[in-house]
């Protein structure tokens, strides 16, 4: 389990924030938080049905040698929502220093985490890497959600980075049940190209895992196999079974198509929260 101190240790460590979200009296309530520079959590609600919690940095985003990290941790029959204030920044970088951003999520018993935060967007020669690690107990329920963008393709930067690798783990008890990883590298061809990732301007994974959101991720895989291959589609997605649950992949030539698809799939996401925190996002 990860282990939260009370409060900021003395040795403030640079872009670090932890989360700690109880059960208490039938409701989830923050019972431990903190963040330090360029870090930041906000917590518009603190205590309810579930707790709903937002990432932000200084600035809007990473800037060259930013290396961040978040800790969640749920107890028992908690429940919460973790996203970001805005779609995170990956600044410019011709120095080429390290940028990066880690996550440890520890899901207790009964407890249910909805980690849904908004798309990645990498300026030109901007190089970034994350991994988000997700630990659950074996009756606890995930929605994971890790999605980027082109860039900023009204500035002509499409698929302009240096570098991106995503890197996302999630183990049931000590059972790996996920990992998955995505680099993406001009070095290794130009990203662009028609072989490459052409047309799309947006890339999505969602893991649908658990008890809690078992049905939800039934449907998405019963949408998925109904749907017809369409040449030149402008949104295509994919869904593969995983243990008490689905994965989704959806690619889309715009950002707001592809947040759609998300949003079909997470709509009953006020269910499993109390209330739905993206009726006012998306």
């Amino acid at each position: 389990m990860v282990a939260f101190p009370t409060s900021v240790p003395a040795e403030v460590v640079p872009g670090r924030a932890a989360l700690e979200v109880q059960s208490v009296q039938g409701l989830s309530a923050v019972t431990s938080l903190f963040a330090t520079s360029p870090m930041k959590l906000l917590t518009p609600v603190a205590r309810g049905p579930s707790v709903w919690a937002y990432t932000s940095s200084f600035g809007g985003g990473l800037v060259a040698g930013d290396q961040t990290q978040l800790e969640i941790r749920l107890g028992a029959k908690a429940r919460c929502f973790l996203g970001t204030q805005a779609s995170t920044k990956i600044y410019r970088n011709p120095s080429g220093k390290p940028c990066s951003h880690t996550t440890r999520a520890t899901i207790g018993p009964g407890a249910f985490l909805a980690f849904v935060p908004d798309p990645i967007q990498a300026f030109a020669e901007a190089r970034y890497q994350q991994e988000q690690t997700f630990h659950l107990s074996s009756d606890a329920s995930l929605v994971m959600v890790d999605w980027l963008t082109a860039g900023r393709a009204a500035r002509g930067e499409r698929w302009a980075f240096g570098r991106f690798l995503s890197r996302n783990e999630i183990k049931i008890e000590n059972a790996r049940v996920l990992t998955d990883a995505l680099l993406l590298d001009p070095a290794e061809g130009g990203l662009s190209g028609p072989f490459q990732l052409g047309r799309f301007n947006c890339l999505a994974l969602l893991v649908l895992l658990g008890p809690a959101v078992r049905e939800a991720a039934s449907e998405c895989l019963a949408h998925v196999q109904a749907q017809s291959v369409q040449r030149r589609a402008t949104l295509v997605f994919s869904a593969s079974p995983l243990r008490d649950g689905a994965l989704v992949r959806v690619a889309g030539e715009n950002v707001e198509a592809v947040g759609r698809e998300l949003r079909r799939c997470l709509g009953r996401i006020g269910e499993w929260l109390g209330d739905d925190p993206l009726e006012r996002k998306w």
